[in-house]
């Protein structure tokens, strides 16, 4: 009786799919759209710090200083008044040591809700739809990575 419990919930959860199923086009064409104009944070956690100091070739202390604010407890990258990344100068001056957040957009929650947030997100990202397909589990995993579970 269990197994078919299990069996049966099991393929209940498999036909429990999210829309983008099949996977997403997706290839970042570092336009810094992103990165510019509207206000936000972008959050860095103590071991992107490090990574990002280093790529820099100062100290934490003096990345701290120049480039972090801090919000309650946590660390965000300063932006300028115009709401552009404080990191965004033509391109991104740190795009190989780029925070979680930057490295899993466009896969966060907010733009998976639906097709209809893919579809608008594609009027403003000149990435999506171009480039690699990204599977299910590519996917699932930036999410995850968004989410901060590995921070």
């Amino acid at each position: 009786m269990n197994s078919f419990k299990t069996n049966k919930n099991k393929d209940i959860q498999e036909d429990i799919q999210p829309w983008y199923k099949e996977g997403l086009r997706f290839e970042c064409q570092r336009c810094g759209r992103c990165c510019r104009g509207e206000p936000g944070v972008v959050w860095v956690n103590k071991r992107e710090i490090g990574k990002i100091s280093a790529f820099l070739g100062i100290t934490q202390n003096a990345f701290a200083k120049n480039y972090l604010r801090s919000i309650n407890d946590r660390f965000s990258l300063l932006e300028y008044g115009n709401g552009d990344c404080i990191m965004y100068d033509n391109g991104c001056k740190i795009y190989d040591v780029r925070p979680c957040q930057c490295r899993s957009f466009p896969f966060w929650t907010s733009n998976l809700e639906n097709r209809s947030e893919w579809e608008k997100l594609r009027k403003t990202c000149p990435g999506i739809g171009k480039g690699k397909l990204h599977t299910i589990k590519d996917i699932e995993d930036n999410v995850i990575i968004y989410e901060g579970r590995f921070g």
